[in-house]
């Protein structure tokens, strides 16, 4: 849930920014960019704290090696993902490379779900999270 209250706020924020002036900000998907960017700079700062980077790494499946690399890269492509959102001239780029982590990174939440680690959301509300978060980068491309 607190991803998605980044994503929204994120959006809201920039989007009052781009009404009152800031011509950068003043269509929606701009706005949107900057709230995807804002969720994955949320969702990164878990990838650095003790106690959600271990649930992090347990939700790597089992048959996968170094979940603590896995989770360390994946952190890094988030970060990289959305630093590129905010970048006009990467952003198309950056969208795409963040849904296709988004569904590369799928089966850990299906993992998670099965094993019920990491705060052991049902599989349903991960899928819904996980489709919101696709469909909010996916609508920065248009």
């Amino acid at each position: 849930m607190e991803p998605f209250i980044a994503l929204v706020v994120g959006f809201a924020v920039a989007r009052l920014v781009g009404v009152a002036g800031v011509d950068a900000l003043d269509d929606w998907q701009s706005a949107l960019r900057v709230g995807v960017a804002l969720m994955f700079l949320f969702t990164v700062s878990a990838h650095a704290h003790p106690k959600l980077r271990a649930d992090l790494i347990g939700m790597v499946p089992p048959a996968l090696p170094r979940p603590d690399l896995l989770v360390t890269a994946t952190g890094v492509l988030e970060l990289a993902g959305a630093i590129g959102l905010l970048i006009p001239a990467t952003s198309t780029a950056a969208a795409w490379c963040l849904i296709a982590l988004m569904v590369a990174m799928f089966p850990a939440n299906v993992s998670a779900a099965k094993r019920q680690v990491a705060q052991g959301d049902p599989i349903v509300q991960r899928s819904l999270w996980q489709l919101v978060y696709i469909a909010a980068a996916a609508l920065t491309l248009i």
